[in-house]
């Protein structure tokens, strides 16, 4: 075993560097060295203490790109020295969610960096099931494929198609995903978020029309971006209780509502609303292998970049000093990705 470097989140509120050991990779496993590891809110909220399931100390971050330095002596699809991105979560492919494809929500999941030691370390074992050649991509891009891949999951729950109007509320790294995926796939996207910063940085980086969802006159707003018409589709990316329980008001009838984000509450909204529309409402959670591709396909094609969400780069050497001010306290952040 040798020593490597490791930021733990000790306890909330507490980061701390620990030198730890790191054992050889197992037959199915590989060794990576990190290069580039995405900010999540799952890391911000469990260095708060507000992050459900979780248990301290852990060693967070699971937006990971890497280089393969070392392959378990069963694996041959991969070689030392090829870039890779990491798909987080470690499925069970025994439950019955698994054996029928929606490995994504496993009723045994693990996921690296939340419920076991994730990318905040100099190297890192991970299955070799769990990775992705992401050679031709930029480091920092390549540790937004899982975010990405996120926001895939929540467009293809949607079956959005070509030419429907979407309306995507809340314009953090998950929505925005959201409006640049369903925009490549030819919807036509409006994307609500009560910031004018985030509505220009849509404007400045996705060239797609904005509507601020606290204005009096939003639904008109939306109408006038839609032909007369509310949208036929809503993803909900805010996890916010309000914007949650108001997603029925904002479909026209017949329309989908898929929720993306989450809060620790109960949705309320009105039932003869509900019914009248003929609303279909679903949840989207994590990713599966198909939406990892897909979001690949699309950086391939020029359809995806970093700058779509990127705002904030951190070198990872100084990141235990300056995490709570730069990070945790820092309201112009959409997306930081560390650098090591």
């Amino acid at each position: 075993m040798s020593l490597i470097n490791t930021l733990v989140c000790q306890e909330p509120k507490k980061l701390v560097w620990e030198k730890r050991e790191i054992s050889e990779p197992t037959a199915k496993e590989a060794k990576i060295k990190i290069k580039t590891v995405g900010i999540c809110g799952t890391d911000i909220h469990a260095w708060s203490g507000n992050q459900p399931f979780f248990s301290y100390p852990r060693v967070l971050g699971h937006e990971i790109c890497g280089e393969i330095v070392q392959l378990g002596s069963n694996q041959s699809d991969f070689k030392i020295g090829q870039q890779v991105a990491v798909i987080p979560y470690v499925a069970c492919l025994k439950c019955p969610s698994c054996l029928s494809g929606r490995t994504n929500c496993c009723e045994n999941i693990s996921v690296i960096g939340v419920h076991s030691d994730g990318g905040f370390a100099d190297y890192l074992n991970v299955p070799v099931l769990n990775l992705l050649p992401a050679d031709g991509i930029s480091q920092e891009a390549a540790a937004l494929i899982e975010p990405f891949a996120i926001s895939a999951h929540a467009v293809r729950r949607a079956a959005v198609q070509k030419n429907e109007a979407v309306l995507v509320v809340g314009a953090g790294p998950i929505g925005l995903g959201v409006a640049a995926i369903a925009h490549a796939d030819g919807a036509q996207i409006v994307i609500a978020d009560t910031s004018a910063e985030r509505r220009e940085h849509v404007a400045k980086h996705l060239s797609l029309p904005t509507a601020d969802p606290s204005a009096d006159d939003f639904e008109e707003q939306l109408k006038e971006q839609f032909l007369g018409a509310l949208p036929l589709k809503v993803i909900d990316a805010t996890g916010n209780q309000h914007a949650m329980n108001n997603t029925v008001n904002l479909i026209r009838h017949g329309g989908t509502i898929v929720f993306v984000g989450l809060f620790k509450g109960n949705l309320q909204f009105s039932d003869p609303d509900f019914h009248k529309k003929e609303t279909t409402m679903m949840g989207s959670r994590n990713a599966t292998p198909e939406d990892f591709a897909k979001v690949i396909r699309l950086m391939a094609n020029n359809k995806l970049n970093a700058e779509m969400m990127l705002t904030h780069n951190y070198q990872f050497f100084s990141l235990a000093e300056i995490y709570e001010k730069d990070v945790i306290n820092n309201r112009e952040l959409i997306k930081g990705v560390i650098h090591f």
